[in-house]
């Protein structure tokens, strides 16, 4: 389908209010967290936004994780907001993959939102900083938690698991014991920590270029998963190597950007923008990398492209995509593009390694391949 015909689609109003509503998420966060104390009710706001949050992920999933990651990477509203939005979508994603109870996610989901409060002004300098942070910054970094705690306390803050995640999300726990045999809190501060440490790798600053999703996951668990690593080995599960919004170069030579998840983490549905030789595409072509050819060759960091991107359009071709992959497989046909789902509640993960992010192999009910 052209993206002229999908200027026509019926959709066309409800993904332009999605671009809208991601936007106002954000811009809305900013102002919580850059002014928390003329918010009235801040706590009420703040549930109010995790609210907001949920009823845009749950709309499409693979849409929102497209414009979180452009938002990590485009953000014009500070890295802090942008930081805590990418933090608390992932928390939500993670928290529902896991089967944490109601009470645990909404703590683990607000205290990704608002760890940072203690900080927001000087998390937005470090950002555009190109020199080492000064020791009064570290002091402040290293202090942080507990300012940002007894913020939260006196915003009327009174959920005491909320706090202390917190108030510990820098202490870093071994991931000996099972998820599901930690306290809540330290259940909860493994993956904060986690998420936390992951969305700060993808995100740029001024005084280093963000990496690329893959190389984050990589430089995180490794390139063999610990079985006891269970939060890095859902992260992989869940958002894939190349999540959507992320570029990647394919083997043919084009620069893509992911536009869905796949049945595997490493063979996305994915879109080319830019010709081997860097030229912009008059018209993205999609591939579904699963069926064949061409595979994804290497993850990039998204201050390595430039282009202007409809956003828009994009998340729609892909949702059209997912669509007519649907609508094959439930004719005997073609499998592609399917959204890909966690592994259940609490369970321990089992071992497993970073597949490489070239795809090998084709999947065998694969009836047609190439461009879409």
């Amino acid at each position: 389908m052209s993206t002229e015909a999908l200027s026509r689609n019926p959709h066309d109003e409800e993904y332009e209010d999605l671009l809208s509503l991601w936007s106002d998420l954000e811009s809305a966060l900013s102002v919580l967290l850059s002014r928390p104390g003329q918010v009235r009710d801040f706590a009420a706001k703040l549930r109010q936004f995790d609210r907001w949050l949920q009823e845009l992920v749950a709309h499409d999933i693979d849409a929102s994780l497209y414009l979180m990651f452009q938002l990590a990477s485009t953000s014009t509203v500070g890295y802090s907001a942008s930081h805590a939005l990418v933090c608390g979508t992932l928390c939500h994603i993670m928290a529902r993959e896991f089967g944490l109870p109601d009470h645990e996610r909404n703590a683990l989901v607000r205290a990704a939102l608002t760890m940072n409060i203690g900080m927001t002004q000087m998390q937005d300098e470090l950002a555009v900083q190109r020199e080492a942070p000064t020791p009064a910054q570290q002091k402040a970094i290293a202090d942080h938690p507990r300012k940002s705690q007894d913020m939260l306390e006196h915003l009327d803050i009174t959920n005491d698991l909320w706090l202390d995640v917190v108030g510990q999300h820098h202490g870093r726990l071994a991931a000996a014991t099972p998820l599901a045999e930690l306290p809540a809190v330290d259940r909860l501060t493994r993956i904060l920590g986690t998420i936390d440490r992951y969305a700060a790798m993808i995100s740029p600053r001024k005084s280093r270029a963000g990496r690329s999703a893959t190389d984050s996951v990589r430089a995180l668990v490794g390139q063999e998963i610990d079985q006891r690593d269970e939060v890095g080995l859902m992260l992989v599960r869940t958002v894939g190597l190349c999540p959507p919004g992320t570029f990647v170069r394919l083997d043919n030579g084009d620069t893509a950007i992911v536009l869905r998840r796949g049945d595997k983490p490493n063979m996305p549905l994915v879109a080319s923008v830019l010709d081997a030789a860097g030229a912009h595409l008059s018209e993205p072509k999609i591939h579904p990398t699963a069926q064949g050819r061409p595979h994804v060759k290497s993850a990039l960091a998204h201050t390595s492209v430039t282009v202007d991107m409809n956003h828009r359009t994009m998340v729609r071709l892909g949702m059209y995509a997912a669509q007519r992959a649907s609508v094959l497989v439930a004719h005997g046909g073609a499998a592609a593009a399917a959204p890909h789902t966690g592994a259940g509640a609490l369970a321990p993960a089992g071992p497993a390694s970073v597949p490489p992010v070239a795809a090998v192999g084709q999947n065998p009910l694969a009836a047609h391949g190439g461009v879409v």
